[in-house]
């Protein structure tokens, strides 16, 4: 029905006003239900009455005193509902068990959207007074209030639930390309260090189409080439490795490192290690 609420947490709202609106009324019958799919309203809380023929009654927008309110949007009323031209009758069964005359409607209206109706009746065909006019009015503007600060309350959390789960989602995505980018610079280092000219090709073959995966589209055409060991240097910097971190991992002198760190980043453009990663990751060189 609602986006945010239930049909039953209107209905808990619905509920806890119909006491206030007796006493504050003065009316001895007061009643109401929720909104349902198509705006139809079941009336299921009931305060006042002496049977059962209102209970579970489920009034159409349009039909009758209630559905009127409903469809206009406005509070409705009649001196002598049984009697009363301005409304269609098809409630008038319910209406005479419960020997109801004067009733008043007022939607309870959220967004523009029926989210529920309440009504209170004499059991006299007499004017309905202003003081019961105003309760029965104030009564609907409570509710609607109450389900506002309920329906922003849950949409708070939807969002906040939403945010952390993308959160989490990230975290993952993060710790996951991290432990791609760990292998890839595990796999670059022992594709340096096997003798075997066939198996050191393929090695590097399934870095560079890891690094390819890190990017939809692929390698750029005109990316620059980068040498085996600029990339072997990158990958482990993209780590955070240092110079000498990177010299042991792949069995290098440090002033080496830092003479294949240079090129590349001459090569990239960038003018920091930092710079040289990532440009290398758009670039689909390293994922």
């Amino acid at each position: 029905m609602h986006a945010l609420a239930s049909h039953g947490d209107d209905l808990a709202e619905i509920r806890a006003a119909l006491p206030r609106l007796r006493r504050d009324s003065g009316l001895p019958v007061v009643f109401g239900g929720a909104a349902a799919s198509g705006g139809r309203v079941r009336y299921t809380e009931l305060t006042g009455t002496v049977t059962d023929a209102i209970r579970g009654l489920v009034v159409e927008p349009g039909r009758g005193l209630g559905g009127k309110s409903l469809a206009t949007r406005r509070p409705a009323w009649v001196r002598d509902y049984i009697a009363a031209a301005a409304i269609s009758h098809e409630y008038d069964a319910a209406v005479r068990a419960e020997k109801l005359g004067a009733i008043i409607a007022v939607p309870v209206v959220v967004r523009d959207q029926p989210r529920g109706l309440l009504l209170g009746g004499l059991r006299q065909t007499l004017p309905i007074g202003d003081r019961a006019i105003a309760a029965v009015h104030a009564a609907a503007r409570g509710v609607e209030q109450e389900i506002v600060v309920r329906d922003e309350a849950q949409r708070r959390l939807l969002d906040l639930q939403r945010a952390r789960a993308e959160q989490s989602r990230a975290a993952a995505s993060a710790s996951h390309w991290e432990e791609i980018r760990a292998l890839n610079a595990e796999l670059r280092s022992l594709a340096g260090r096997v003798a075997d000219a066939d198996l050191q090709a393929r090695l590097l073959d399934i870095s560079s189409r890891m690094g390819c995966a890190a990017d939809a589209r692929g390698p750029r055409r005109d990316a620059p080439e980068l040498s085996p060991r600029e990339l072997d240097v990158l990958s482990c910097a993209a780590l955070g490795c240092t110079n000498a971190g990177i010299a042991e991992q792949l069995g290098l002198r440090p002033e080496t490192v830092k003479s294949y760190l240079r090129s590349a980043m001459r090569r990239l453009g960038a003018h920091t290690r930092l710079e040289a990663v990532s440009a290398a990751r758009r670039q689909g060189m390293l994922p």
